[in-house]
């Protein structure tokens, strides 16, 4: 139990960690698979991380099997609860004296209210929530991107400058980075579903006012709340996919999950080059509301209520019904935290390890340059493919495909990299280190310069204009590379305080995202 930890709960939380974004978390689940539990190794990482302060004592990093951290990055949850939740008289254990008789357990492995369970739902049902949630996701980060399609239009409209114009771009980033500081601990007291019906319906409300704006003093606010309501499904959405599949079948879904965030701001430019061009641009948001509207309906009818402690909180609701005994409680009900100090916790604790933990800042500043430059080109392809090459909007649209069928590539080569991290795993006695996650970056550091170079030296008029588009697919490879690394390496560094490092992560990616557009166009 960590020092700044009041409670635990019996709950395999081991996703809800990820605060922002879960990429490529499902790695972390092959260590259990390719390490023994030797108690005595330590990596250098985790040394230095362990000086940080009490409070911010890591553990090995192996251990994170089986600790992880809640939402708020300070509470510790233990993995092993679930499967321990009930005694197995014929296994010839002994139970333990000291469990209280009247706490509310999973009944086993097949309790049908139990999300991991057969019983609880087929894989049709699971795979559909996961397909549902991606779908949200990808909506929300749509959103982002899809707004500069209309620069065209609104900046006549509006009378604003294209600066003017691109903060609405900014500060829909910046709510996207603030968001999941307070919605991914909310979910522990109240829930995924109530958080995805909440966060989605305001999601929803407040792109009818950006539909709707006569002013873009009513743009800039709607498109903040828009960005801080849409966060929850960064923050709290894999979670949920992490409560559904055991650990050997959660790697497609998590993939599946993890690559809408990355392909919504791609996406979104396709699509609101062909509605712009076509069409009005309020339709860009009038569409974006019957998505949003569509997926709504579709979480409230099809997407249950899957984190545990809340289930077995209706579990216990339900056994004081039947038998009238009020003993019975569900560990939620008896912890001892409140909602003001978890939210607070979750809000410091980042900035912590971002001001005393190197290697965490690096990494940070590392992958908020790569998001920063991302949300450049979208400025940059603007300028390139219209000045230089006369593209129309929908064309310059169609050019973000590069980066688009770049990140797949990166995402395809993910096989790889597990492999790589095995055999580096076997050569070090059967022992995981954080550093082994690193490789993917290292390649990822490089390719990204390399593809920098290459599209600033081909944008010229006479040069075709598919070789710049060619060295985007390598930024799109390059970048998944860094972010596949430095996520995972930081959630097995920092396995109690996961949530704290990616929403450290989160924030630093966002601020970045949220000003690099803003002095882009000078630049160019």
């Amino acid at each position: 139990m960590a020092s700044g930890s009041e409670s635990s709960s019996p709950v395999e939380n081991d996703l809800e960690k990820s605060g922002t974004d879960h990429v490529f978390h499902d790695k972390e689940e092959e260590i259990e698979h390719a390490t023994p539990n030797d108690e005595s190794h330590t990596s250098i990482a985790q040394r230095k991380a362990a000086t940080l302060s009490p409070r911010l004592h890591t553990v090995r990093s192996h251990s994170s099997q089986r600790s992880y951290a809640g939402a708020d990055g300070y509470t510790h949850f233990n993995h092993d609860d679930d499967e321990k939740s009930s005694h197995d008289p014929s296994s010839g254990d002994s139970p333990d004296p000291d469990s209280n008789p009247f706490e509310v357990k999973w009944s086993g492995p097949d309790d049908p209210m139990s999300p991991k369970s057969s019983a609880w739902g087929s894989d049709l049902r699971k795979w559909s929530i996961v397909i549902i949630l991606a779908m949200s996701s990808m909506c929300v980060t749509c959103a982002s991107a899809l707004y500069t399609s209309t620069y065209l239009q609104i900046t006549p409209y509006f009378h604003i400058s294209r600066e003017v114009a691109t903060l609405g771009l900014s500060i829909f980033v910046a709510g996207l980075g603030l968001g999941p500081m307070f919605l991914s601990p909310l979910s522990e007291f109240y829930g995924r579903r109530v958080i995805y019906l909440c966060a989605f319906g305001m999601y929803l409300i407040w792109l009818i006012p950006c539909a709707l704006a006569q002013n873009i003093e009513t743009m800039l606010i709607a498109r903040f709340f828009d960005g801080l309501a849409g966060s929850a499904f960064l923050s709290v959405a894999g979670g949920t996919i992490g409560d559904m599949f055991p650990r050997e079948r959660l790697s497609m879904p998590m993939t599946v999950y993890t690559a809408s965030p990355f392909v919504g701001p791609l996406v979104g430019p396709v699509f609101g080059g062909f509605i712009n061009y076509y069409a009005d641009w309020r339709w860009s948001f009038w569409t974006l509301v019957i998505w949003a509207g569509v997926n709504w309906l579709l979480i409230a009818f099809f997407v249950p209520e899957t984190y545990s402690p809340v289930l077995l909180r209706r579990k216990a609701i339900k056994l004081r019904k039947e038998t009238g005994d009020g003993r019975w409680k569900a560990p939620i009900e008896v912890m001892s935290r409140s909602v003001t100090k978890t939210v607070a916790w979750s809000c410091v604790r980042p900035f912590q390890l971002l001001f005393f933990e190197q290697m965490c800042l690096n990494l940070c500043l590392l992958s908020a340059i790569l998001l920063g430059v991302l949300y450049l080109f979208f400025g940059a392809f603007a300028l390139v493919f219209s000045h230089n090459h006369n593209f129309n909007l929908w064309q310059q649209g169609l050019t973000f495909l590069g980066i688009f069928v770049g990140m797949v590539i990166g995402t395809a080569c993910d096989p790889l990299w597990r492999k790589n991290y095995l055999r580096l795993v076997r050569n070090n006695g059967g022992v995981s280190e954080p550093e082994f996650r690193l490789p993917s970056t290292i390649l990822g550091a490089v390719l990204v310069p390399i593809s920098l170079f290459g599209f600033g030296w081909t944008t010229y008029p006479w040069v075709h204009w598919i070789v710049p588009i060619f060295f985007s697919t390598i930024f799109g490879i390059g970048n998944i590379f860094c972010f596949s690394g430095i996520f995972t390496f930081l959630v097995e560094c920092y396995p109690l305080y996961a949530a704290s490092a990616l929403a450290a992560n989160s924030f630093a990616r966002s601020s970045f995202a949220a000003a690099f557009p803003l002095f882009g166009t000078q630049m160019l």
